[in-house]
């Protein structure tokens, strides 16, 4: 994949690496981000990550919804999941993040549905 030099394809990789130092500022695990706009018309990117517990998938989530709003002054257009704390979706149109309870993410393999598009590199 070649990056997307625009700035809106700038602005997107810039709210995905965001959103995963947010995520492991809260010791979140197997973060990945995954530049899925070539095989989804969607988005742009993928986040993933998982917590250990409902509670700390909450503290992620919280973690990541605050760090964007406060850096990039962005919020999600839509999210999902955030009663239950086991699989989060914060939807911000061109970055779609999915926090996950370790046993959630194990069971539903969302990398695996995706291990042919690339990883980006998110932390300096």
């Amino acid at each position: 994949m070649t990056p997307d030099r625009s700035p809106a394809g700038q602005a997107a990789l810039l709210l995905a690496k965001t959103a995963a130092l947010a995520a492991d500022d809260k010791k979140a695990e197997h973060t990945l981000v995954l530049a899925v706009g070539e095989v989804l018309a969607i988005t742009d990117y993928f986040v993933i990550t998982s917590a250990g517990s409902r509670r700390q998938v909450r503290s992620v989530v919280d973690a990541v919804e605050e760090t964007v709003r406060a850096t990039l002054a962005r919020s999600p257009i839509r999210s999902e999941g955030v009663s239950e704390h086991q699989w989060v979706l914060l939807d911000y149109g061109d970055v779609v993040v999915h926090v996950f309870a370790d046993d959630i993410r194990a069971y539903y393999e969302i990398e695996r549905l995706y291990r042919d598009v690339a990883r980006v590199p998110w932390q300096d």
